[in-house]
């Protein structure tokens, strides 16, 4: 009974992990692997053909202005130039306003933004929200463009987790609904896109982590149901992004952190000894590589 008393007078202190868990799995991809800006396999084998563009490989280069400008929003963001390839996308946006690829990219551009706000900064959250609700505003549009390209739904995904980790905690359980429904369907969008697989897998090993007791308290509290999750579901998710896109580091550090949550400890090592051992692409993959160093010192007696 004193337990109950306590949660039901400081409800957001008790439950404050068990919320966080729901929406902080939409962080964990890597700031510039939301949409892979610059594979040089892909960009050598579009080279070669002529056609498509990176994060766009069905797309034509058709030699017009706003193929020439999208290949330049591209190349710009390959080169952690975000803000510069924003500016080549909005003048896709004067020639074509429903132009899908270049509202999809704008999303992602302030998604990258938003990440960049320093917490050092005055009213860091207020900012980092307004870049957030952009992000959402434009990948909406994006959906409304063309229901079936995977990044516009993608990026509703990504930008809803993110307003949802600075927003009060009811608020993070009713976004975390739509948040998987937009994975769901941009996954249907394009069954290759290999990082909504990397995000769902995170979702189902998060919301699999969460335990009864907490989920009862979420429905007491806050009148909010907590989604259920599976580690198995968590595995076949990213091993599917692993098959997708077997350079990505962080496909490897997520399958591994699922793995050690089913116990499995030798499949563990081995895709945590994948993630050290791969070259670094994007610009947090050292960070990823440390993470799944100490992650195997932790598990070296399992």
């Amino acid at each position: 009974m004193e337990f109950f008393k306590l949660v039901k007078a400081s409800p957001h202190l008790t439950l404050l992990w068990l919320l966080s868990l729901v929406v902080t799995s939409f962080l964990l991809l890597p700031v510039a692997g939301l949409f892979p800006p610059a594979w040089s396999a892909e960009r050598a084998r579009l080279d070669g053909q002529g056609t498509g563009r990176i994060g766009c490989p069905y797309c034509r280069n058709d030699g017009s202005e706003i193929s020439q400008l999208l290949q330049r929003a591209d190349d710009l963001y390959a080169d952690l130039k975000t803000k510069e390839a924003l500016a080549e996308l909005f003048k896709v946006l004067k020639l074509d306003p429903q132009n899908a690829e270049a509202l999809s990219k704008i999303a992602r551009a302030y998604v990258d933004i938003g990440d960049t706000v320093p917490e050092s900064e005055p009213d860091w959250q207020e900012k980092r929200i307004k870049q957030y609700r952009s992000a959402e505003e434009y990948a909406r549009k994006a959906v409304q463009a063309d229901p079936n390209l995977t990044w516009g739904h993608f990026y509703v995904a990504a930008s809803l987790g993110k307003i949802a980790v600075l927003s009060p905690m009811p608020k993070q359980l009713d976004l975390s609904r739509e948040v998987r429904t937009e994975v769901e369907n941009a996954i249907a969008a394009d069954p290759q896109n290999g990082f909504a697989y990397h995000l769902y897998g995170i979702w189902h090993r998060k919301m699999a982590e969460i335990g009864q007791m907490r989920r009862v308290l979420a429905n007491v509290v806050l009148w909010r149901s907590v989604p259920k999750g599976s580690l198995e579901k968590s595995v076949e998710y990213l091993t599917k992004a692993v098959l997708l896109n077997p350079q990505v580091i962080a496909h490897y550090l997520e399958l591994g952190r699922t793995y050690i949550a089913m116990g499995q400890w030798q499949l563990a090592r081995k895709a945590l000894n994948y993630a050290r051992e791969l070259p670094s692409e994007f610009s947090d993959d050292p960070l990823n590589k440390k993470e799944a160093g100490e992650l195997l010192r932790e598990i070296k007696d399992r």
